[in-house]
């Protein structure tokens, strides 16, 4: 089994540190500074049964862009080095997720190559506050690119973002 790794990421707008163990009991520990990223990655750490542990400084009060984006790509580096060789693992994985009103279907091949289908064309969702269907697919492809993943998301039904994009990350 992969060792625990430590992945920091510093920039001239963020420093990130993201401690993650693939094969763990679904615990976490979160502060990026974006409340509602935070509650994502819980429940992305919960459902996917791994440990997590992140804490993000970044110039929020410029943008949540920045924070929101290095966060993904320090995660997916962390599954990166996680997996290591990807062998011995389950390659393939599909959810069909309810949430209230929301229904989010999310495949997953852990093959090496990034890709990323954000397939939201038929909901008509409001944005949270200070988070959107924007800030969610900036995340998602940050951190599939860097973890090497091919992802596809199809959001089916919904209105409330917040329980589509719950749907999403617990998918």
């Amino acid at each position: 089994m992969p060792k625990s790794v430590i992945v920091r990421r510093k920039t001239k707008e963020t420093d990130i540190k993201i401690g993650l163990h693939v094969y763990g009991r679904g615990r976490y520990e979160i502060k990026t500074g974006i409340s509602f990223l935070d509650h994502m990655l819980g429940l992305f750490a919960k459902h996917g049964v791994f440990d997590l542990k992140s804490v993000a400084a970044g110039d929020l009060d410029v943008d949540r862009h920045h924070t929101n984006e290095d966060v993904g790509i320090t995660l997916g580096e962390a599954f990166s080095r996680g997996l290591e060789k990807r062998q011995g693992i389950k390659r393939f994985g599909e959810a069909t997720v309810p949430m209230d009103e929301a229904l989010v279907r999310a495949v997953v091949d852990v093959s090496g190559r990034p890709f990323l289908k954000f397939n939201t064309n038929k909901i008509k969702a409001k944005d949270i506050g200070a988070y959107s269907f924007n800030h969610a697919e900036q995340f998602l492809r940050a951190f599939v690119t860097k973890a090497g993943m091919t992802v596809h998301i199809d959001v089916l039904d919904g209105q409330d973002l917040h329980h589509i994009l719950e749907a999403t990350f617990k998918g």
